[in-house]
């Protein structure tokens, strides 16, 4: 079995992302969803979950076994030290994780989603990338009415992400998504183009 064509999708906070990875569903396209995996890891890899209690203590799971997000949020994001051992704890697994399922896909292409593609470094296990580009303010008021933010706190977010210029320069490809552009026409287009040529252009 051939293995397929692994096409990386990424974008800042509020871009619209996971909307852009759900019509590759619609499409037929298996989607492996790094940040999820590696949100289930925390909660349920005994390896991953005993080296988070070795950093953090046993209080940063609750009693039911579950990872306090909320307080593991609240250090590593105040923390750069503390988010890179939390980083360099899970994205090895996530990594492993992706091998196994990408074992089991028999398609032309797949879609490996990542909040972090380009600073976590799974962007070198791609063939192709897809940037995710919105403006500013629309991806503030979209992540204010999806997670119940304040501007302040998803600006904080924003300035810990990589920029959008030093992430296109790595970008096989930016799908802008405002009110100019219309993405589906766009994607729909990359999809045949992957299908009929193995190319996103």
């Amino acid at each position: 079995m051939k293995t397929p064509i692994a096409v990386g999708v990424t974008g800042g906070i509020g871009s619209g992302k996971s909307t852009v990875c759900n019509i590759f569903r619609i499409l037929g396209v298996p989607v492996f969803e790094a940040d999820t995996v590696a949100k289930q890891l925390l909660h349920g890899n005994e390896k991953v979950k005993r080296e988070i209690i070795r950093l953090f203590g046993s209080g940063i799971y609750s009693p039911d076994g579950k990872v306090d997000r909320k307080k593991l949020a609240e250090i590593i994001f105040n923390d750069e030290i503390q988010l890179e051992k939390v980083n360099n704890i899970v994205h090895p697994q996530v990594k492993n994780e992706y091998m196994e399922w990408l074992k089991k896909q028999d398609t032309i292409y797949i879609i490996h989603e990542a909040a972090i593609l380009f600073e976590s470094g799974f962007y070198k296990m791609t063939d192709f990338t897809i940037l995710v580009s919105a403006p500013e303010n629309q991806r503030i008021e979209w992540v204010k009415k999806r997670d119940n933010l304040s501007e302040n706190q998803i600006r904080e977010r924003i300035a810990r992400q990589w920029t959008e210029e030093k992430k296109q320069k790595l970008a096989s490809f930016v799908l802008h998504n405002n009110n100019k552009n219309l993405i589906l026409p766009e994607i729909i287009k990359i999809d045949k183009n992957l299908k009929a040529n193995g190319k996103i252009w």
